[in-house]
């Protein structure tokens, strides 16, 4: 089967990129970095033409005006509390509020859209209009399955699993946005961090009770040498590879770089 490019720049040109975040956006100020140091070379294959937050009080402002970038703000609380609701569980809802969003983005004309800290979970409208440019970055190996042939990290414990999972190194993955969050396509993955262990603890003693504040503290010190080692490295090239049509996809959802079949992603 023949794959097609999942950004093709012969027919569009320079890839508009809307940045998505809901926190302080340390993964998207590394993509716009990352551009701006193309540009300082001579050309960068994307560009970042605006960032969404659907909270108001995420680092959006900041980083809009240190790059000179627009941004839009939809709470998506306050879009819960004016239909009635007190949380945003009810994803019944998350429809209309992605065609706002849907909506608000059209005169960017972004290509793609790419997750960084982005907490809430993307539906139908964004799904349909994106289709296979909707980015994000896991911070485990999707590529590690459970017997079953289901991931085996996924979701926000990613990286305290894999340590009581016993894995010995840990991984950033970015992939593709489905509708099943954590399980689209791979496009890369890092290079590892090992685990580390506290001196003379054994995983048995980790997963005790009364050791949970320690594990927990544990998985937050190992992912943020993961950002650093991972994503902020693997999800600026993931951009930059895709923009310059390196990527391809077959019609059976396998992922192809620069014409070579790699069914788990490109890795450094």
């Amino acid at each position: 089967m023949i794959p097609r490019p999942i950004f093709d720049p012969s027919e569009y040109g320079r890839m508009r990129v809307a940045c998505f975040m809901s926190g302080s956006g340390t993964n998207v100020a590394k993509i716009i970095e990352y551009q701006r140091e193309l540009l300082g070379s001579g050309n960068s294959p994307f560009e970042v033409v605006v960032l969404f937050t659907d909270h108001k009080d995420s680092k959006a402002p900041t980083l809009a005006e240190r790059f000179s970038i627009p941004y839009i703000c939809r709470d998506i609380m306050e879009f819960y509390r004016g239909r009635g609701h007190d949380t945003i569980r009810d994803l019944s809802l998350r429809p209309e509020f992605d065609s706002g969003t849907l909506d608000s983005l059209e005169k960017y004309d972004a290509h793609a859209i790419a997750l960084g800290g982005y907490m809430s979970i993307l539906t139908y409208p964004l799904l349909k209009r994106f289709g296979d440019r909707i980015f994000n970055v896991h911070p485990a190996d999707l590529s590690i399955r459970r017997e079953d042939g289901t991931r085996k990290y996924v979701g926000a414990h990613a990286v305290l699993n894999a340590i009581l999972g016993g894995e010995k190194l840990l991984y950033s993955t970015t992939h593709i946005v489905r509708e099943k969050v954590d399980h689209g396509e791979i496009l890369m993955r890092s290079a590892p961090i090992p685990i580390s262990l506290p001196h003379g603890m054994t995983l048995q003693d980790l997963g005790r009770p009364e050791n949970w504040e320690r594990l927990e503290e544990l998985a937050r010190g190992h992912q943020e040498q993961l950002k650093e080692k991972g994503d902020w490295i693997i999800y600026p090239l993931t951009i930059r590879m895709v923009s310059e049509g390196r990527y391809g996809m077959d019609p059976s959802g396998n992922i192809y770089v620069d014409g070579k079949l790699m069914p788990f992603g490109y890795r450094l």
